[in-house]
């Protein structure tokens, strides 16, 4: 698709779901994923959790593996959210690595715990460095240095 689709998709976003990111409203849930499949997952699992404990003895394997299916479902969807989202952890790092880099000409303090540094990358360029030295001295909570940003700088890609 392309640059052009990328605009007009974050233009749309920003303008339907997200007018100005913000602390209050920075986190997004994706109502198909987190409320409809996983609501799914667990009706399956508690439909099949019910069907064998309903089952006549014959039906027993039967049930056994339809439960079985069940859990392996939940655990895929559960485990390809977590994987995505360690990722995407990943690249948070990686860009605000760079991003300490080009501000100071040193690596990202390792003092920082991942948390810290997901919750850095709202802050805008004035105010990172204090919040970063804030937050390794006063070992600052994820939550805490999103509360401290003054000049949200939003990040409409994360999910």
């Amino acid at each position: 698709m392309g640059k052009f689709h990328d605009i007009a998709y974050l233009s749309l976003y920003k303008t339907f779901y997200m007018q100005e990111q913000n602390f209050k409203n920075h986190a997004q849930m994706v109502p198909g994923f987190h409320y409809v499949t996983f609501g799914l997952l667990f009706a399956l699992l508690g439909g099949s959790i019910n069907y064998l404990i309903k089952s006549t003895p014959e039906n027993k394997y039967l049930a056994s593996l339809v439960v079985l299916i069940a859990v392996i479902f939940v655990l895929i969807a559960w485990y390809a959210r977590v994987f995505a989202l360690k990722a995407q952890d990943r690249a948070i790092k990686a860009e605000e690595s760079l991003r300490y880099y080009i501000m100071t000409g040193k690596a990202l303090p390792t003092e920082l715990t991942i948390s810290q540094i997901i919750a850095l990358r709202f802050a805008s360029d004035a105010e990172y460095l204090a919040l970063l030295d804030r937050a390794i001295k006063e070992n600052l909570s994820n939550k805490e240095i999103k509360l401290a940003i003054q000049n949200w700088k939003a990040d409409y890609y994360r999910v």
